[in-house]
C-alpha cells in the first residue's frame, strides 16, 4: 500500500482565490466543488464558497482547500502550520519563491543556511506561512 500526505488549507471565503493563486505559482489542473454544486448551501451568500477544492501539478505538487462555512467555528490561528515546498533545484525553487513572494510578508529571506543550500519562509496574502528549501542530505 503506498500512502500520500496533501496539505489541506481552511479558508473563510478565500479558498478559490487562494488555489487561483497557487496554481498561478506551481501550475498543475485546479479542480473547484461549491457548497451549491453539492446542494448543501445553507446560506446563499457562501453558495459560491468551496466545500472541497484542489491543485494537483505534474510535478508531484498537490494541495486541498475549502471554506468553512459560517455555522461552524474557525479561527485561522497563529500559525497552526507550516506548507513545506522542498526541490533539488535551486533554480526552481527561486522561481516559485519569486512568484509566491508577491503580496506575501517575507518572515526568512530566501538564502542558504545551516542546513541547505536554499531556505525562506513567507507569509502569502491568504495567511498561509510557506516554507520552500532545497533539499540536503542530513548527516546526523
Amino acid at each position: 500500500m503506498s500512502v500520500t500526505t496533501t496539505t489541506h488549507l481552511n479558508f473563510r471565503g478565500d479558498a478559490r482565490a487562494a488555489l487561483d493563486h497557487y496554481r498561478s505559482v506551481f501550475g498543475g489542473r485546479m479542480t473547484a466543488v461549491t457548497y451549491k454544486d453539492t446542494g448543501a448551501a445553507q446560506n446563499g451568500n457562501e453558495a459560491d464558497w468551496l466545500v472541497w477544492g484542489e491543485v494537483v501539478g505534474d510535478d508531484g505538487f498537490h494541495v486541498m482547500a475549502y471554506d468553512v462555512p459560517s455555522s461552524l467555528p474557525w479561527n485561522q490561528g497563529d500559525r497552526p502550520f507550516f506548507v513545506s515546498v522542498r526541490g533539488d533545484d535551486a533554480d526552481g525553487i527561486s522561481a516559485l519563491w519569486q512568484k509566491l513572494a508577491e503580496g506575501s510578508t517575507v518572515v526568512q529571506p530566501l538564502a542558504s543556511s545551516q542546513w541547505a543550500p536554499l531556505y525562506g519562509m513567507l507569509t502569502d496574502r491568504f495567511g498561509v506561512t510557506w516554507v520552500l528549501d532545497v533539499a540536503a542530505p542530513y548527516n546526523g
